[in-house]
């Protein structure tokens, strides 16, 4: 905080001293890994920083002659502390990489440091479309909210749904998904009410009532992970699963780290998303039983796929440059293509963003736990957003 400007000559000089050759040269490279573990997002914290580490300890700390060193930082979910944070790891610790990131506006606050460093970050949760257009040293592996509703709002239009309203948190990931899913159904000849609940301290039951009294065919549902089980608490509260109204959720929702919690009141729930556990793969199948056996039991969820393969990313870039971060790394990573635990992805070399396949759920029960199980697959899905700005 003593720095009124992120680059004064003191914070100037300790950049470009980063960046130097010198930098080059260096044995370690540092990633600074920026997530919420405290506070009500904690969840989304602990599985990234556990996939990233269990990443590390299947593929080593050394890459392209470099050893690879892992910095976690916790910003509670604030993005003033998010920003805070990542000046101190780019002054202070030189990170050549940012990464984590749980929520939006903690990206967003981080987007013009990466851009004056020079510094690539790797957006591994957070999931409004602009993200990556905030800095063109973004790239992101996770989703964007809209990418995994518009094959949602399809699936509902063709399966008997006319009237929906739709509920959000009320920041840029539900604007995403209430914007996505309203275009597509409305399209499609369905009609579409939309609420927003406040992101802060949410409290769902005059929004539900409003639902309960508007007898949609279906509610449409986005909340970030971590606040899965409250919406549902708060649903059944309301009389909402006996009321014949087909609930419907971007897959944050039914958090597969959160889903047993949530317990049978989830069950029938349709979703979309971009990872499910229980998505039937041997390489998903040795991922699970691998997160679990590292991190004391804990389901994998869509989190931690996407610090998974944020980790693949950064090491296969770091390859490809021969240790080399900045402009070198996020070229490197552009256009790059793998097989994830999630399917098959690739990084769009125009934007950034992730490309990957979208899969239509529904939660199940199979041996004595919930799962979203998979039922319809919508393949290599780009940011719908940036699409149709570039037809």
């Amino acid at each position: 905080m003593r720095r009124r400007t992120f680059l004064g000559a003191a914070g100037a000089a300790a950049v470009t001293l980063a960046l130097s050759g010198a930098a080059l040269a260096q044995e370690a490279v540092k990633i600074g890994l920026i997530l919420p573990m405290t506070g009500p997002f904690a969840s989304t914290g602990r599985q990234i920083e556990a996939a990233a580490k269990l990443y590390m300890q299947q593929h080593g700390d050394t890459v392209a002659g470099k050893k690879i060193e892992l910095i976690v930082k916790d910003d509670t979910g604030v993005a003033d502390v998010t920003k805070r944070l990542a000046q101190e790891l780019i002054v202070n610790e030189k990170a050549d990489v940012l990464a984590g990131f749980g929520l939006t506006p903690l990206a967003l606050a981080t987007a013009p440091l990466a851009t004056q460093a020079k510094v690539p970050m790797v957006v591994m949760a957070a999931a409004t479309s602009t993200i990556t257009e905030a800095s063109p040293f973004v790239v992101r592996t996770s989703f964007t909210a809209a990418q995994a509703t518009v094959p949602l709002a399809d699936w509902a239009a063709k399966n008997g749904i006319k009237k929906a309203v739709t509920l959000v948190s009320d920041y840029g990931p539900g604007i995403d998904v209430e914007k996505a899913f309203t275009e597509v159904f409305t399209k499609a000849g369905g009609r579409v009410e939309n609420l927003r609940v406040p992101l802060a301290n949410p409290d769902f039951s005059p929004f539900l009532q409003k639902v309960a009294d508007a007898k949609p065919d279906a509610l449409l549902a986005f909340v970030p992970s971590g606040v899965g089980a409250q919406f549902m608490k708060q649903f059944v509260e309301r009389g909402l699963d006996k009321s014949g109204i087909r609930l419907l959720a971007e897959g944050s929702v039914t958090d597969d780290d959160l889903l047993n919690t949530i317990g049978d009141v989830a069950v029938g729930a349709t979703t979309s998303h971009h990872y499910s556990a229980a998505h039937d793969s041997p390489k998903n199948k040795s991922f699970v039983e691998a997160f679990k056996k590292a991190s004391n039991g804990m389901r994998p969820n869509f989190m931690a796929v996407g610090g998974y393969d944020g980790m693949h990313l950064i090491y296969e870039g770091l390859k490809k440059t021969n240790g080399q971060g900045g402009q070198a790394l996020i070229d490197a990573m552009k256009g790059m293509s793998w097989t994830s635990p999630r399917g098959p992805v690739s990084i769009d070399p125009q934007t950034r963003d992730i490309v990957q396949n979208i899969y239509v759920r529904k939660v199940e029960r199979k041996d004595g736990e919930l799962y979203n199980v998979e039922f319809a697959t919508i393949p290599n899905v780009k940011d719908p957003v940036k699409a149709a700005k570039s037809n």
